[in-house]
């Protein structure tokens, strides 16, 4: 028995950010266990899936600690002799998702672990970036208000100085407006700050400046998922 991690595309109709090795897997998988089933339904579709959709088992993970049910379905599974596809809501299974969980219970119960190639938001911006891409932290998200916000950017500024680190977070489309505009504010004027959205997507853009230079432009970002980075490098 094999546990499948299958990337999910990060843009709309961008199928094609997919190997066809990868679609071949997932369409002939009747056992996923997932971040959202409506949405893994709706992708599996998508493929072309050999059973009909009412055949298949879409067990969601859950919240952080809250596993037990998904758990038990991959149990069941693998009992019955049975590989399972899990699926993240976006991007690649395991990566700033719950899917760590499911991988680390395969392991403990002898299950072999195949990670499957799909685009991940946070590489590509890394490597598109031109910020250090040898060492690199990811913390998710952030503070949702302007004030807390602030100090979390100058904490992960000095954190870059510090380790000579790229940091990256993600934050909700609707608050990427508010990331700018307190980045502007809270960091140094000659620390880079990077922004990569709706990467693959139709209206993909990445783009990095000194915090300078992002003072001088009027730019009202799009609602669409963004990664951001920050990069100080460390004094000599």
């Amino acid at each position: 028995m094999t546990l499948y991690l299958i990337p999910v595309p990060i843009a709309e109709n961008a199928l094609h950010t997919l190997p066809a090795y990868v679609q071949d897997i997932a369409r002939n998988l009747d056992v996923f266990i997932v971040e959202r089933a409506k949405t893994a339904r709706h992708f599996i579709k998508s493929l072309g899936p050999a059973r009909p959709l009412q055949e298949m088992i879409f067990t969601e993970i859950g919240e952080q600690g809250q596993t037990l049910e998904a758990e038990v379905a991959f149990r069941a599974a693998i009992q019955a002799g049975k590989d399972v596809g899990l699926l993240s809501e976006a991007g690649c299974p395991g990566v700033a998702d719950p899917g760590a969980a499911i991988v680390a219970l395969a392991h403990r119960e002898g299950v072999q672990v195949r990670p499957l190639v799909g685009p991940s938001s946070l590489l590509m911006a890394l490597m598109a970036s031109g910020m250090n891409g040898q060492s690199f932290a990811f913390h998710g998200y952030l503070s949702p208000k302007r004030p807390e916000l602030a100090r979390d950017l100058r904490r992960l500024e000095q954190a870059s100085e510090r380790a000579d680190q790229t940091q990256l977070f993600i934050e909700t489309p609707y608050r990427s407006q508010m990331v700018l505009e307190v980045a502007r504010e809270a960091l140094q004027p000659d620390t880079l700050f990077g922004i990569a959205q709706d990467l693959t997507g139709e209206h993909e853009t990445t783009r990095t400046l000194p915090v300078r230079n992002w003072k001088k432009i009027e730019l009202t970002l799009d609602k669409a998922p963004a990664v951001f980075l920050v990069y100080r490098p460390r004094k000599s």
